[in-house]
């Protein structure tokens, strides 16, 4: 998959004309390969007749939502999805990062700020690779980290992690205890060193926590995040 403009597809779908039009524009304008859709059956029909590198998927659209727009392609083939939505609310962001995506704008937003995540999560997708290759599997106790697999069990029973979970987990496992800021996290997962997503981090721990047990991911308030290898279900 590319990562950087030259050659990696982008398909953007928003209902609003005017907002998806500038949205392709500017990525356009970008060096991106942009192909556009306007309602969920549309975005379905798009990502699989494209095969685009990443999807721009805002949430409130015609037919059926961004959420089962995103839940439908990453079944088919995962890929990451920036998510646009109307409303900064935390259920409905954490609704979107269960479903497969990998971050998230409120609008309105700052075209510069999109451009830049979406070069962050394409590059993401070989910093994956890259950190993948660098973690030996770590005790963890009753829970297991498979790296090269991609896969982790609590106990006996397999957990299902979206890519970024996963990631974010493979993240913290390479130094159980120890705490990582949420800048230090966002740059190494998300690929944007010096970016403001803390929030984003934020939600991807608290999605993760629901999943592999609240106890096994500690918070240091005002700094960041460490993994617990001792912690409980």
């Amino acid at each position: 998959m590319p990562v950087n403009a030259a050659g990696a597809r982008i398909l953007v779908v928003e209902d609003e004309p005017v907002i998806n039009q500038a949205v392709a524009d500017r990525l356009r304008g970008s060096g991106y390969d942009v192909v556009q859709a306007w309602d969920g059956p549309g975005a379905v029909t798009q990502y699989e007749s494209a095969q685009p590198d990443l999807v721009v998927l805002d949430v409130m659209l015609p037919g059926f939502d961004g959420h089962e727009v995103c839940r439908r392609i990453q079944a088919a083939r995962p890929v990451p999805v920036l998510m646009l939505t109307a409303r900064d609310d935390e259920a409905d962001i954490l609704i979107g990062l269960g479903v497969g995506a990998d971050d998230y704008l409120t609008k309105p937003f700052r075209m510069r700020e999109l451009v830049a995540r979406v070069g962050a999560l394409l590059r993401r997708v070989e910093r994956a690779a890259e950190l993948a290759n660098r973690v030996d599997t770590p005790d963890l106790g009753d829970l297991r980290v498979d790296a090269a697999a991609r896969r982790v069990w609590v106990g006996d029973a397999e957990i299902h992690l979206t890519p970024t979970e996963f990631d974010l987990l493979l993240c913290l496992a390479r130094t159980p205890g120890d705490v990582l800021t949420r800048e230090n996290l966002y740059a190494e997962v998300w690929g944007w060193p010096g970016a403001s997503g803390t929030r984003t981090v934020d939600s991807h721990v608290k999605a993760l926590r629901a999943k592999i047990g609240p106890d096994r991911i500690r918070t240091v308030h005002g700094i960041g995040y460490a993994l617990e290898p001792g912690g409980s279900a």
